[in-house]
């Protein structure tokens, strides 16, 4: 199910079953997807590694994940574009920028918990009925429950991610970082650096994020230019040279050395693996 709208607005329905191949059929600008899986161990490989889900499970992925359907199975999509619903512009409503979406390395995922699953369900169902009505009030319907969707989501990743133990300041503070790095990798490379676009010290930054999981501001920038090594190795044909510079290093050497020490083999057994 699909609806377009006047300015280009697009919001995609979709309901993926085994044995029925499912495919992206439009091309759009900057799409924001989320992937609800309905039941435990179905399969999909995003950015070239296989992710097998538990029951209930959303991924939320954004126009940078290559992400290869064929072996989804039992899962809900809701695919929008720019123009249906822009989450950095309506930030202040959703609070979703660098969490949900557009935060560094990680892939988003929460499981939603069994209290709040009717919650998701009657959306859903909202949805389905709102998208095959033809009235005025049609796209702002349904802006509206993606806004509610959006919200839901964000509430329950962050009490999944440890995100209850700070207050909002904190909060936002984290979510700018996770922002940043995702906008600059390539070009910024120090906590320092980005402690001083935050006017924060390196240490507050490393303090703060200790105290969300083990996973230091640090590695958030290497994480981040990793991710973006493997996916312009594998689905590019850019020499290694060329994706070395492109993420920022100053040569070859540095890069190999970096990428082997993560992931156990050199950049062009990678490439070519």
């Amino acid at each position: 199910m699909i609806y377009k709208g006047k300015t280009n607005e697009y919001l995609q329905l979709a309901k993926i079953k085994c044995q029925q191949s499912f495919q992206e059929t439009e091309t759009l600008e900057s799409p924001l997807t989320f992937i609800w899986f309905e039941k435990d161990k179905q399969n999909i490989m995003i950015d070239n590694v296989t992710y097998q889900s538990v029951a209930n499970q959303i991924i939320c992925l954004t126009e940078f994940h290559q992400v290869d359907f064929s072996t989804a199975c039992h899962a809900k999509l809701i695919r929008f574009n720019r123009s249906f619903y822009c989450v950095l512009d309506h930030d202040s409503e959703v609070s979703c920028k660098g969490i949900l979406f557009f935060g560094a390395s990680q892939l988003p995922k929460f499981i939603i918990p069994a209290e709040e699953l009717e919650k998701f369900e009657t959306i859903w169902k909202m949805f389905e009925i709102e998208i095959r009505s033809n009235d005025a009030l049609q796209l702002e319907m349904l802006q509206a429950m993606l806004k509610r969707f959006i919200i839901l989501c964000t509430r329950v990743y962050k009490n999944q991610h440890h995100y209850t133990k700070l207050d909002k300041t904190k909060v936002d503070l984290v979510r700018e970082y996770n922002f940043l790095v995702e906008q600059n990798f390539r070009t910024i490379h120090t906590v320092a650096d980005y402690a001083a676009l935050l006017n924060k010290s390196p240490k507050t930054l490393s303090n703060l994020f200790s105290k969300l999981a083990n996973k230091s501001p640090l590695q958030y920038i290497q994480d981040r230019k990793m991710l973006e090594a493997r996916r312009l190795l594998r689905f590019t044909d850019k020499s290694v040279k060329e994706i070395a510079y492109e993420i920022g290093f100053e040569d070859l050497q540095s890069f190999s050395r970096f990428f082997k020490k993560i992931e156990g083999i050199a950049p062009t057994q990678y490439k070519v693996s």
